[in-house]
Parts: C-alpha cells; sequence; structure tokens
C-alpha cells in the first residue's frame, strides 16, 4: 500500500498514512483518463451556436422575377442559400456536446488520475483544515507552510464556508468536496491537497 506523510497546516509531518491500492496505488490507463477529459470538456461546451435557415431570414417572401421568357435562371426567393444574404445550409444549430461514459470507465479514470499524482508525489494529506474565519491571508501562509507554488486542488470531506471563501481569490487554488472530486481537476491541477476525511470518503466510494 503507497505510504505518504500526514501533515498539519503548519506543514510539520505529525505522522502517516497508508492509501488504500485499489484506489490510489493501481497503474494508471492513459486511454481512459483521455477519454474521460474529453467526456468533461465536451459537456463544458455551451452549445448556443446558431445560424438562420432561409425559412428564418427577413426579407424574400415575392417571387423576384416571372419563371420563364427573362433568360435569366428560375428563382424563387431572394433568401435562397446562394444569394448573398441568404440563408445558411446546414449551419449550427444549438445544441448540447455532453455525453456519458460508462460508470466503471468513469470510476477506472477518477482512481488512475489519483493514483498518478500519488507516482508522481504530487499528493499532500493534511489532518485537517479549518479556520474560524474567511482569511486570504491565513490561507496563503497555509500554501506557503506546505510549499505550494503552483496550481493546487483541494479537496475537504464536506463544504467548509470558510475554506471555500478564504481560497476563492487565490488564482490556481480550486477547493472541492470528496463528492465533488473529478478527473479533469485533479489533471489541471499541479498538486493535490487532500485532508485525511476526504481521503477517507473518497476511499469508501472507490475502493
Amino acid at each position: 500500500m503507497p505510504k505518504v506523510a500526514l501533515l498539519n497546516q503548519n506543514g510539520s509531518q505529525v505522522g502517516e498514512i497508508e492509501l488504500n491500492e485499489a484506489v490510489f496505488g493501481i497503474e494508471p490507463n492513459q486511454h481512459v483518463l483521455f477519454e474521460a477529459i474529453v467526456m468533461q470538456r465536451a459537456s463544458l461546451r455551451q452549445g448556443t451556436h446558431k445560424t438562420k435557415i432561409r425559412s428564418e431570414v427577413r426579407g424574400g417572401g415575392r417571387k423576384p422575377w416571372r419563371q420563364k421568357g427573362t433568360g435569366r435562371a428560375r428563382q424563387g426567393s431572394i433568401r435562397s442559400p446562394q444569394w448573398r444574404g441568404g440563408g445558411t445550409v446546414f449551419g449550427p444549430t444549438p445544441r448540447s456536446y455532453s455525453y456519458k461514459l460508462p460508470k466503471k470507465v468513469r470510476r477506472l479514470a477518477i482512481k488512475s488520475a489519483l493514483s498518478s499524482k500519488v507516482l508522481e508525489e504530487n499528493i499532500l494529506v493534511l489532518e485537517s483544515l479549518a479556520f474560524e474565519a474567511p482569511k486570504t491571508k491565513e490561507f496563503k501562509s497555509v500554501l506557503g507552510g506546505l510549499s505550494v507554488e503552483k496550481k493546487a486542488l483541494i479537496v475537504t470531506a464536506d463544504l467548509d464556508e470558510n475554506v471555500a471563501l478564504s481560497a476563492r481569490n487565490i488564482p490556481g487554488v480550486t477547493v472541492v468536496t470528496a463528492d465533488g472530486i473529478n478527473v479533469l481537476d485533479v489533471v489541471n491541477h499541479d498538486q493535490l491537497i487532500m485532508t485525511k476525511a476526504a481521503v477517507e470518503k473518497v476511499e469508501e466510494v472507490l475502493a
């Protein structure tokens, strides 16, 4: 079983914690990770693109000229696609890009992402993380004590308003709960910082 240091808020080691091998110790499946990231990014697309088809473009109610006898090609509307200002053929319409991967694939993807952080030694486990009031300065001092200089994902067991508000204005720092942990966030941040309670909660769900 992989072991990592258990730290307090000041960055001092207070012990060790054994991580569940079924969650944090598997061989990362890169293809499944890729598929999960593509799925999440697709779900984030707004899909609000829209062009007008010939029935939606203003004007063009009258036939431009009579059918026969002018020597010109027959035309029914000045808003046909071949006309300047006409409708668009097969243009984009509003739609959802989201889709779902099978449940087992999604579980393997998050396990692979967590195991990657362990292999890269980019995971920190805190005994606890709490503030008496929302203080960005205090949160920055915690990150300084942990020697975190890059993008960091903070995972807590449950929603803590003081922690969330303290980290909200720090660039590159994201706070999520153990229930909301996802592949894109884990991969997109350089450092993964979890509380001991969050680790236990994630292991309970995924093991």
